[in-house]
């Protein structure tokens, strides 16, 4: 779901650095000036992603979010080692079938259990 001017702009002057584990792709400006350390703009490369299928930011895997916002210049490895703690990632599910629904939710059925002798709703004086 890129539009046709990012397709055409990566096409002319992106370089492919990489690929994620959903599909999306990750490029910089290829053939760049150096940068100025200091000069706003010109103090950082341009770097972009394409996503794989709807433009969604949150399918952005933590170790690219890193390098696509600067916070560190090195790619992540194409091999990366999760830690068996962690879990996958996954895009955010608000708005979705499969978004959380805690109990007493309208979308759940909307019968939760009821105030037990410990609620005492507020009064004004």
């Amino acid at each position: 779901m890129t539009t046709l001017g990012t397709l055409l702009f990566t096409w002319l002057r992106g370089e492919q650095v990489g690929t994620d584990v959903a599909g999306n792709k990750y490029y910089r400006l290829k053939g760049a000036r150096p940068l100025v350390k200091g000069g706003g703009m010109d103090s950082r490369e341009r770097r972009w992603v394409i996503y794989n299928g709807m433009p969604e930011a949150s399918k952005v895997p933590a170790e690219w979010h890193g390098w696509l916002h600067h916070s560190t210049n090195a790619l992540p490895p194409a091999d990366l080692q999760k830690r068996p703690w962690q879990k996958e990632h996954l895009p955010n599910l608000t708005g979705t079938t499969l978004a959380y629904r805690p109990p007493g939710s309208i979308l759940k059925g909307g019968v939760r259990a009821r105030a037990t002798g410990d609620y005492e709703p507020w009064v004004p004086n």
